[in-house]
């Protein structure tokens, strides 16, 4: 065949500056898109072989190797694949968007499945325009008698094509990278992009650096392979039987061809679970337990989910979701496939079927990405109430990790919130995990449909022993995602009703008084709201006496539920920019009539001590409550040593 000269069959001139520069998002795609068209030539001939149609005729494995050359700023992809003649280089390569794997697919389509076969749009070639400044290819085709065929094109519309000189089967594409992408034809850089996208294609890739010294090693003599390249043979004087051969360093390739998730569970350890999350995640802490997907009908979906242990505060929460078509790596947590709570787990899904766009960077909208990602859902949910039902111990010892992915989830998803409503747990002051109907029983007699929680143990503490003294149960909410999830129960849980303990619950604790007792509290009351609004100066305080049970307990604070709804979304806004002092906290300060202080200040409410005395009540009972500021914790630490001193006297 002579030189033939050309123009790339394309419908405007203005395309191919679009297919360099905007097609692909990121730059470094291009590797895999070559590196993926090697796949496909190596798994057509596979193909082709299976069904008879090719023998092959060398011993030759299958690979695909990456020759950096930073010296001539070159980068070459070569695979031993089935190659190209000219009639099909003139066919898919001077045609932009005519996919030889669709075509392939087209013409074996009762022979052989999809599956694996990697190109769809045939653009994944010109993505090496947006690195190179002149791309050559050099083949020859696995078919009898075939001519070697080298194409070139310094990336504009014209290509020079003309007989080649390559002497073995499959493809060789040559890279002359230009000035803003020399850093491809380093190394080092060369393995990341080849570890980014292509750490699980199903063929072998090798890394090569033209320019590196050759490296050797050390085997026994029995240990020699037949593609081994001898250099020597070593003997020891000391045993002589004991041969070694030095040889040059056997080339180790960069991926791993069958991923654990393309392997049925029942052929996976735990252990390689373990290795496999480290591996991809570079996470060396152990995962708390994983779901492994793996579905043929109505789609292809494999992968797996691992739980990560989480940290306390929900807004660290992140995760990854690796998203693969065929094992070539599409993109990290794209949400159209993968639900916004599965987005804090940690995994690798697979799916064949997904609807990508041109550049295989984004899926394409399509009811059917909806299915999967119910599916997804669901298999999670199933793995969560199945543990619950039949494995409650492990259940119970993860809940404290995964209680915040699975309340988000509720949040997120209404499907799952169905899904797994009858199994959120709730630890109790005794540390037990109860249900919620479990949790409305505790408390049934005394406040019926109503769950008590506590958010801070310690600072609650008063309250807590209250609550125990009257025979009651609170569950311990802690994290930041519990308040809205608590309101997202409500919602869904007609007439149940959630109260922290610092609520205004004094009917509870209070004892059973008299019309006389009554007249007598509204006359005291009268004369310590003056007394406490004058010392505290705030003569909005409001002010509660009650004869508590307990007579250790002075005084402490209320603040009803629907305050604190509103605090902790004024927080949310604060976050935002909002001012939270827009929306004030107006607490209840609460007296206790059956305690000596507050009679002593009642008795004494002239005495020159008791101002002091009113400030150090109020921050006794607010520090039940919540933390007092800086500047109030200094003066309540002034005050202790002042009456410290006066009992001292």
């Amino acid at each position: 065949m002579g030189t033939t000269h050309g123009s790339l069959s394309i419908n405007s001139e203005n395309i191919f500056p679009i297919i360099k520069k905007w097609l692909y998002s990121d730059h470094d795609i291009f590797m895999r898109e070559l590196i993926s068209n090697g796949c496909d030539a190596i798994t057509k001939l596979k193909k082709l072989e299976i069904m008879g149609e090719y023998q092959l005729s060398d011993d030759n494995k299958f690979k695909i190797e990456v020759t950096v050359n930073d010296k001539n700023k070159t980068l070459t992809f070569t695979d031993n694949g089935l190659g190209m003649t000219a009639d099909e280089v003139n066919e898919y390569i001077n045609q932009i968007a005519f996919s030889g794997a669709t075509d392939f697919l087209e013409k074996y389509k009762d022979k052989a499945s999809e599956d694996t076969i990697i190109g769809h749009f045939g653009l994944g070639f010109y993505s090496a325009f947006m690195v190179a400044d002149k791309v050559t290819i050099d083949t020859l085709s696995y078919k009898e008698d075939a001519t070697p065929v080298h194409w070139e094109c310094d990336g504009g519309t014209e290509f020079d094509m003309k007989d080649g000189d390559k002497a073995t089967r499959g493809t060789t594409i040559t890279l002359y990278l230009n000035e803003d992408s020399v850093e491809f034809a380093n190394e080092y850089r060369a393995r990341e992009v080849i570890t980014k996208y292509c750490s699980f294609m199903p063929t072998e890739i090798y890394l090569t650096n033209a320019n590196a010294e050759t490296q050797y090693e050390t085997v026994n003599e029995d240990e020699v392979l037949e593609s081994d390249t001898v250099v020597e043979t070593i003997v020891d004087p000391e045993k002589p039987e004991e041969k070694k051969t030095k040889i040059v360093k056997r080339p180790v390739a960069l991926n791993d061809t069958t991923p654990l998730w393309v392997k049925h569970p029942n052929e996976c350890t735990d252990e390689e679970y373990k290795e496999f999350y480290t591996k991809v995640f570079h996470d060396f802490k152990e995962p708390l337990f994983w779901i492994h997907l793996n579905m043929d009908y109505p789609f292809n979906l494999k992968g797996i989910l691992y739980f990560p242990k989480f940290n306390n505060e929900y807004d660290t929460l992140e995760g990854t979701i690796k998203l693969y078509n065929n094992q070539v790596f599409i993109a990290d947590n794209i949400k159209e496939v993968i639900p916004e709570f599965l987005m804090l787990l940690k995994g690798t899904i697979d799916c064949p079927d997904l609807p990508l766009n041109v550049s295989r960077s984004a899926l394409q909208n399509d009811g059917f990405v909806k299915k999967i990602s119910d599916y997804i859902t669901k298999k999670v949910a199933d793995k969560l109430s199945g543990m619950c039902k039949t494995d409650k111990e492990s259940y119970e010892k993860y809940w404290d990790d995964i209680n915040p992915f699975i309340k988000f989830g509720c949040l997120k998803d209404d499907k799952f919130c169905e899904k797994m409503t009858d199994y959120i747990l709730f630890k109790n002051l005794d540390n037990k995990y109860l249900t919620l109907p479990e949790c409305l029983e505790a408390n049934k007699e005394k406040h019926e449909n109503t769950v008590f929680y506590v958010t801070d143990e310690i600072v609650q503490g008063q309250y807590i022993k209250m609550f125990k003294d009257e025979g009651l149960d609170a569950v311990v909410l802690k994290h930041n995602i519990d308040q809205p999830f608590i309101t997202h129960l409500e919602q869904k849980n007609e007439g149940v009703k959630f109260l922290r303990i610092d609520a205004d619950l004094t009917d509870t604790f209070k004892e059973e008084t008299s019309d006389d007792d009554k007249e007598q509290l509204s006359k005291d009351l009268e004369i310590l709201s003056d007394t406490f609004k004058k010392a505290l100066n705030n003569d909005s305080l409001e002010i509660k006496l009650e004869k508590l049970k307990n007579e250790n307990i002075s005084s402490m604070v209320t603040l009803s539920e629907e305050s604190r709804r509103m605090q902790e979304m004024m927080k949310m806004y604060g976050m935002m920019g909002m001012d939270p002092s827009m929306f004030p906290t107006k607490l209840t300060l609460v007296l206790n009539a059956n305690n000596n202080l507050v009679k002593y200040i009642m008795e004494h409410k002239d005495s020159e001590n008791v101002p002091m005395f009113c400030s150090q009540l109020y921050d006794l009972a607010v520090m039940s409550h919540e933390q007092l500021s800086p500047e109030a914790m200094t003066a309540f630490i002034e005050r202790s040593n002042k009456i410290m001193l006066l009992l001292a006297k």
